[in-house]
């Protein structure tokens, strides 16, 4: 869909057609999945604003959670905040 669909609209329409052939196969392993999407799919088609995704953003949490994981939780919070302004800054 992403690589495919130039536009919102179209997207939408690709969206809902999936939507519909998952409720036709009746597999009860995509019901999570599709339910999911129903919920979000505004957010998901907001890609096709800008074509621009939280991807950094998520990749900076991972990097905040290994080295949180790194030292087996937090005691300090202000040093914490301190090592990762000079890591990460």
């Amino acid at each position: 869909m992403y690589n495919q669909t130039k536009d919102k609209t179209s997207a939408l329409i690709r969206v809902a057609k999936w939507d519909k052939k998952v409720k036709q196969a009746k597999f009860k392993s995509f019901n999570t999945i599709a339910r999911t999407i129903s919920i979000h799919y505004q957010n998901i088609l907001n890609y096709f604003d800008n074509r621009s995704t939280n991807a950094s953003t998520e990749s900076f949490n991972a990097k905040i959670k290994a080295f949180r994981a790194q030292f087996r939780g937090v005691r300090n919070v202000a040093f914490f905040l301190f090592r990762m302004s000079n890591i990460f800054a």
